[in-house]
């Protein structure tokens, strides 16, 4: 008797995220957080698109707290001695800066608990960039920020970097303010590494820190295989509860 074919379903397309070597190759100013089971445990559930509503945004800020306290390794500090209680002297350092943070609205806005909860009455500046809808090309629509920034050390807070479009927008911004290169810090949970390629293309002297690095966008520039709307998903603004 004939035996029918069975007929397989093709499987969806796995993706991986770019390794650390591969990264430090690449990126020389790109800093990774080490990709240790804790990491990838929490990216495991923020990207699952069955978690929703505390549980993402419980685990989203763990392991924003993460990247915040990665990134504050990388700010410039000096060498400064102290005395303790026993009267010793302690060989010490002290940021060399006063520090400040500027959250992409409106993800951005999600690191900025993770930012307070480590630096106490640290200043946070707000920038807003929008597309036309004749233009795909990010436009400036509102920035605020403290009025001594160009002597401060910047920490840019947006979870997600897709195309890259919107964090070149924001550096030129802010290089229009006064503040060099070097001392912006640009703060991701997770980035293309087309978004790498073009902002480090166009502003070479400026450091990223990330959670991991993503391979692909699709049609629509979404990161692949991301982890959706970040600022959807944290506001609970996609919640049908």
């Amino acid at each position: 008797m004939h035996q029918p074919t069975a007929v397989v379903a093709p499987a969806s397309t796995i993706y991986s995220t770019i390794s650390q070597a591969e990264c430090r190759q690449r990126w020389s100013r790109l800093t990774l957080c080490e990709e240790t089971n804790q990491v990838k445990e929490l990216h495991t559930i923020i990207r699952d698109r069955r978690t929703a509503g505390n549980d993402f945004i419980f685990y989203a800020d763990r392991l924003i707290r993460l990247v915040v306290e990665e990134s504050l390794n990388q700010l410039e500090c000096s060498e400064t001695n102290i005395t303790t209680p026993t009267g010793s002297v302690y060989a010490g350092v002290s940021f060399t800066k006063k520090l400040c943070g500027v959250s992409v609205m409106r993800g951005g806005e999600a690191m900025e608990k993770g930012l307070r909860d480590c630096c106490r009455s640290v200043r946070i500046g707000k920038i807003l960039i929008q597309r036309t809808e004749s233009s795909s090309e990010p436009v400036l629509s509102y920035a605020k920020f403290p009025p001594d920034i160009a002597e401060r050390q910047v920490m840019v807070f947006d979870p997600q970097l897709g195309t890259g479009k919107t964090a070149c927008k924001v550096i030129e911004v802010l290089l229009e303010h006064g503040v060099p290169q070097p001392r912006i810090l640009l703060v991701t949970l997770i980035a293309s590494q087309q978004s790498l390629d073009l902002v480090f293309k166009q502003f070479p002297e400026l450091r990223i820190v990330a959670s991991q690095i993503d391979s692909d966008l699709d049609d629509n520039h979404g990161i692949v295989p991301g982890c959706g709307d970040f600022g959807d998903r944290y506001f609970r603004t996609d919640d049908d509860q």
